[in-house]
């Protein structure tokens, strides 16, 4: 009865909104929002048990103990020669739903397995930044680079060095639409604010924004990209010398895209 009542409403405002004006109809939208946000956050509440105010994790609702912390879950990339051992083994029972998913469990494996040893290969220090080991990350939300993000920060006092590997089709199609454009650079209030470059011979785009400051971005192939970020750099040169610092080429190379 609800699910109707709700669905008679719906098309009420909709049909309200054919005749309403620019300004009401706004002021519709605004309470309609402002309306499920209120019963998004009640039910919210009422699930995790702080409908009363209180932190469910201290003073549980259900008079049941709430976590107080715990320690997180230790990082255990997928073992490649057990994950390989298991493919053959299922293989051999016919069982090949089991071993194509071992056989992708040890591509994972090898390709974390690249991502540390690609960090590895960055250098201790960059611009004068020495890295910040505490926020590595290697990543991959499946087999064949699907999500892969390898990142390194570099940092002293207020300024700042981001270097990030990532498989992203978003970011990548962003590139391409700056690549595809037929204009050389766009400009705001006079300011130029990004431009096609070339690093180590490979194309890539330079940005420039006054709150986040430098950023490069270098396509490694069809959804791979190297992303160069720097806060607090004096001007491009200076951004443009930490860039070079990496040996792009040698990252290419262990990810296959050379």
């Amino acid at each position: 009865m609800r699910r109707f009542t709700l669905l008679l409403c719906c098309v009420a405002i909709a049909s309200l909104a054919t005749y309403a004006q620019g300004g009401l109809l706004r002021k519709i939208n605004n309470a309609a929002d402002r309306a499920a946000d209120k019963i998004i956050n009640k039910k919210v509440d009422d699930a995790v048990g702080t409908n009363t105010g209180t932190n469910s994790s201290t003073s549980p609702s259900n008079g049941k103990p709430g976590n107080k912390g715990g320690g997180g879950l230790i990082s255990t990339p997928p073992n490649v020669a057990e994950n390989l051992t298991a493919a053959e083994t299922a293989f051999k029972g016919g069982n090949y739903a089991d071993a194509r998913y071992s056989v992708q469990q040890a591509m994972l494996g090898v390709e974390l397995e690249i991502g540390q040893k690609i960090l590895k290969g960055l250098p201790a220090s960059v611009a004068g930044l020495e890295k910040d080991t505490a926020n590595d990350q290697v990543t991959s939300t499946g087999w064949g680079w699907a999500g892969l993000t390898i990142h390194r920060e570099y940092g002293k006092s207020d300024k700042q060095f981001k270097v990030t590997v990532a498989n992203n089709a978003v970011w990548m199609n962003a590139i391409n639409m700056y690549f595809n454009n037929a204009g050389y650079a766009q400009q705001t209030n006079g300011q130029q604010n990004w431009k096609q470059i070339k690093v180590k011979g490979n194309r890539a785009i330079i940005e420039y924004d006054e709150s986040s400051g430098y950023k490069v971005s270098v396509p490694l192939g069809q959804t791979s990209l190297m992303v160069y970020e720097g806060i607090n750099f004096a001007n491009e040169a200076d951004m443009m010398a930490a860039v070079n610092a990496i040996d792009l080429d040698a990252i290419k190379e262990q990810l296959g895209e050379k």
